[in-house]
């Protein structure tokens, strides 16, 4: 019991595993709702909007520098930290992201003339567009905000 107490009082990871959970959620209804059926498989899933990674690393960055402050050492290495996944969520990994497309289309195409394409098709949504970064951000933002004035 005492290891949970103790976890609890951990704002900063609270916040951040929050800030995960809340845009894994929103991901399930706003694909549901696209989709026109629900879609609980995509609360595990990569890509999509929100981004996920961004509200993680924006929930932690904001409730450390509202505890540590915005000159901290800390708040500077949660920001960087932020940063570096931001960019790569909406960089490299929808790259990566592109590039399986691409490669999905190219096996389909020679699936028929040989036994190229009996893999299984590689993973498409991997990272996420400039929009679902930004919306990541903001909702981990609002977690970060919300967890520090209240705890």
């Amino acid at each position: 019991m005492d290891v949970l107490v103790r976890f609890m009082a951990n704002t900063p990871l609270v916040a951040a595993i929050t800030g995960w959970a809340a845009a894994q959620v929103l991901k399930v209804l706003i694909e549901s709702v696209m989709s026109k059926k629900f879609i609980w498989e995509s609360i595990f899933a990569s890509g999509g909007m929100p981004s996920s990674h961004s509200a993680f690393v924006t929930a932690l960055a904001t409730v450390i520098g509202f505890e540590y402050g915005l000159g901290s050492v800390y708040f500077s290495l949660a920001a960087a930290f932020a940063m570096v996944v931001m960019y790569d969520a909406c960089g490299v990994r929808r790259a990566v992201g592109e590039q399986a497309k691409a490669l999905n289309r190219i096996i389909h195409a020679l699936k028929e003339d040989s036994t190229i394409g009996q893999e299984k098709a590689l993973k498409e949504i991997l990272g996420h567009s400039p929009f679902q970064v930004v919306m990541g951000f903001f909702l981990g933002l609002l977690i970060g905000i919300l967890m520090s004035v209240t705890f």
